[in-house]
């Protein structure tokens, strides 16, 4: 408190508060005295001080009227009672009203100014504390995003104005004491998500622009991030989350057709842009969507966005590749089958359809299924009802149906290799992926999102593609499309260990070098062979994962393998 420190003295003995009157000014302090209680109550209302020192019992009036005074006008100083009478009444009323200290007749110097100090070092550490707490709820109710913190029950503590309004939430003296789950209805429950990672890992967690549906007010697209709140000993003992309200910002996106992300899609071009629009009007919608377009352009990646904007992410999402399975298991996978059906049916099978119940079911390469396979598919989508293999039980369900392919349908329903009735069923809304080489300007953005990804994937720090190699993309036609070139940065990752990715890391057989670029034979086997050997030690020698790591076959690998005669552990 330092020597500026203003003590009143309150005895009705003037010998007494004389004598620590000299006392304190000896400290130091400066000092007020008062030998009646009514005159002290006067200087309490006029004046300020940091400590009163007082008797109790005082002919009619007792020094804890002082005391309740000072509560009452909830003033920060506090009170020292020094007592010729002690009893066991004064002193648990003292402590009641929250007294400093009681001490009893005679008092020595030296504790009474020990105490003294204690009790003004008290008052500063109470007022930065009261300051501290000011500051804080000034910041926690100025700051426009939303600030939720949680116990490690995940029970609401604070939340702040912002909060209530973002999230749909109740005042903060209703949601206090009440578990965070119970004011989320008809979301995705992703801020609950976020708030048990932290809660378990003690590590911060974010989510991205998603929809917050929250049945109390309007749709709303934000991110959060989540931190952990641990005591001195690293102990967790709750979350502060912080909800940003992006929705304005999504709007105004949207507005611009610049979404240049969307649901793990990556373009800027307008054709491309189209389709977004597309899916945002089709999201809630159950239309059946045939999606068409060449190998790599990203129809599955479609398919999920139509899936899961603006849905509930529990609802399933099933996905069957129709060109990888026979007629029979087709049947099987799509309609499931009873125990006996056939021979190696040695028990009941739920199909994919039953999966997809409440979702959908997304039938990828939808071209390559024989005749029998249509009609049976044809009554599903008419009726949404069929049967299991081996039973005549109707199963009912509710499914949205969509397909990919890249077959020319019109041209396979003209050659009679798929029905018309089933190809007016699927195409009732159909979405034209547009191939990468129409598109070139998405190249560069693609880059840099593979490189991020890569970088994450692969613990490497690759910033860039040099500007021949960018030239190279630019230029390449890309028949792979952007799969293509994703396995292609892919290879050149594993190869890489500078900064920058050059022309020397591209595969061999990559299509987009001339040849004034190509590298020595020799060299570029030797290349070729230390990138193998790096994909195989990622992937602990698993060569189907090299493979994929590679963007190359798995057959392609074990004859390169071969070809390079690698063994296994070998140093580079």
């Amino acid at each position: 408190m330092g020597l500026k420190a203003k003590i009143l003295i309150i005895d009705d003995e003037p010998t007494i508060t004389f004598t620590l009157g000299r006392l304190f000014s000896n400290e130091g302090y400066e000092v007020s005295t008062s030998n009646d209680i009514k005159e002290a109550k006067h200087k309490i209302a006029h004046e300020d001080f940091d400590l009163i020192v007082t008797d109790i019992i005082m002919g009619g009036d007792t020094g804890i009227d002082v005391l309740r005074e000072i509560k009452e006008k909830k003033l920060a100083c506090p009170v020292i009672f020094i007592t010729g009478y002690p009893t066991i009444e004064t002193a648990s009323e003292a402590v009641r009203l929250d007294a400093y200290d009681y001490l009893a007749k005679p008092v020595k110097n030296e504790i009474l100014i020990r105490t003294v100090k204690k009790a003004l070092q008290h008052k500063t550490l109470v007022e930065e504390n009261v300051k501290y707490k000011s500051n804080l709820e000034a910041i926690f109710k100025s700051v426009k995003d939303g600030i939720i913190t949680v116990d490690k029950e995940l029970r609401i503590l604070e939340l702040n104005k912002a909060a209530e309004h973002i999230c749909g939430l109740p005042n903060s003296k209703e949601a206090k004491g009440n578990k965070f789950e119970s004011f989320i209805k008809g979301c995705s429950g992703k801020c609950l998500e976020a708030l048990k990672e932290t809660n378990n890992t003690k590590l911060p967690a974010e989510r991205s622009r998603f929809e917050c549906n929250n049945q109390s007010r309007e749709r709303r697209v934000v991110s959060i991030n989540t931190y952990p709140l641990l005591d001195s000993q690293e102990k967790i003992n709750g979350c502060v989350m912080v909800v940003k309200d992006e929705t304005r910002l999504v709007d105004l996106e949207s507005n611009l057709h610049e979404r240049q992300q969307f649901h793990n899609m990556v373009s800027k071009s307008d054709k491309m842009q189209k389709i977004y629009s597309f899916i945002e009007i089709l999201a809630n919608t159950k239309t059946t969507v045939l999606i068409t377009g060449e190998s790599g352009t990203g129809k599955e990646l479609v398919a999920k966005a139509l899936h899961y904007y603006k849905k509930d992410i529990r609802n399933p999402f099933v996905v069957v590749n129709c060109a990888t399975l026979s007629d029979n298991l087709l049947e099987s996978e799509l309609f499931g089958h009873v125990k006996g059906a056939y021979t190696g049916a040695v028990g009941d099978r739920i199909g994919r359809f039953q999966k997809a119940d409440g979702g959908t079911i997304f039938l990828d390469e939808i071209g390559a299924i024989s005749s029998t396979m249509q009609l049976r598919l044809l009554r599903v989508l008419q009726e949404m009802e069929f049967e299991c293999v081996g039973d005549s039980t109707p199963i009912k369900v509710d499914v949205r149906v969509i397909a990919a392919t890249n077959q020319d349908l019109r041209k396979m329903v003209r050659n009679g290799k798929i029905r018309e009735d089933l190809y007016q069923r699927l195409k009732v809304v159909e979405l034209t992926m547009p191939p990468l080489r129409d598109r070139c300007e998405d190249i560069p953005i693609l880059v840099d999102h593979f490189v991020k990804r890569l970088n994450r994937k692969l613990n490497k720090n690759v910033k860039s593609i040099s500007t021949d190699v960018q030239k190279i993309f630019m230029d390449y036609k890309w028949p792979g499309n952007v799969r293509e070139l994703q396995h292609t940065l892919e290879y050149a990752f594993v190869l890489c260990n500078k900064p920058i990715i050059t022309i020397d890391n591209l595969p061999s057989d990559f299509g987009g070098v001339s040849p004034a670029n190509v590298q020595p034979k020799e060299e570029k086997k030797h290349n070729e062979r230390e990138a193998i050997i790096q994909a195989l030690e990622k992937t602990d020698w698993n060569k189907a994962k090299a493979a994929r790591l590679l963007g190359m076959g798995r057959r392609t690998i074990y004859l390169k393998i071969e070809e390079y005669n690698i063994t296994k552990n070998e140093d580079l």
